[in-house]
């Protein structure tokens, strides 16, 4: 097996592995968002209900998670199954979304009660009070903790393939069959690659966002 055979098959891997990276980073992130307004909710019900719902998706783990949404529409209910990529994603997003939720959540909470009424004693409305002083508070306290979650969601896209989906981990692994280790090792460093980009995109961010003090 030459390098150039392994390197193209590699890469059709790394190409599913970041389709499922990008597109539940797209739909997590609002979601999240969304997820964080029901924790913080003053209608209790929603409160309790929401914060169960992040309480179960962050005690179990992700791989469960696909199984449970893989498998369990037909063996439960006798649906046909969802199809392999749709599996992941929707097991992906929600428990990122939960993820996220949290962090959010923090980030808003976190701000001084103090900011708020400052902008209200200014004339300014609640949606104008967030999105003027609020937001970029929340932004500068949230990106490192974001950063960590969607480095770690570069590495969980190698989860994918416990319902036989092929990223670039079990590309790797099919070559070990055939008395090979070395395609491991290369489909490491795709992952080193990617988050190493990752790594300085992030902290570009931060240095930008150095310049107001929280």
């Amino acid at each position: 097996m030459n390098f150039f055979t392994v390197t193209m098959k590699l890469l059709g891997g790394f190409g599913l592995s970041c389709i499922i990276f990008f597109l539940t980073l797209i739909i997590a992130m609002p979601l999240g968002l969304v997820i964080s307004f029901g924790s913080m909710s003053r209608f209790a019900p929603l409160r309790w209900l929401t914060k169960t719902f992040v309480w179960v998706i962050r005690g179990t783990p992700l791989m469960l998670q696909l199984m449970v949404v893989y498998f369990g529409p037909g063996l439960i209910f006798g649906w046909t199954a969802f199809p392999k990529m749709n599996a992941v994603l929707i097991a992906f997003i929600i428990n990122y979304a939960a993820y996220f939720s949290e962090i959010y959540r923090s980030g808003i909470e976190g701000v001084p009660r103090g900011q708020y009424e400052a902008g209200q004693v200014l004339g300014m409305t609640g949606t104008q009070v967030f999105f003027k002083v609020i937001l970029l508070q929340v932004i500068k306290r949230i990106v490192p903790p974001m950063a960590n979650e969607i480095i770690t969601l570069v590495k969980d896209t190698s989860l994918a393939r416990v319902i036989a989906v092929m990223e670039i981990i079990m590309v790797a692994h099919t070559f070990t069959a055939k008395g090979l280790i070395w395609p491991l090792f290369y489909a490491g460093a795709f992952y080193l690659l990617f988050c190493g980009v990752l790594t300085l995109l992030f902290g570009y961010i931060e240095r930008k966002l150095s310049y107001f003090r929280v």
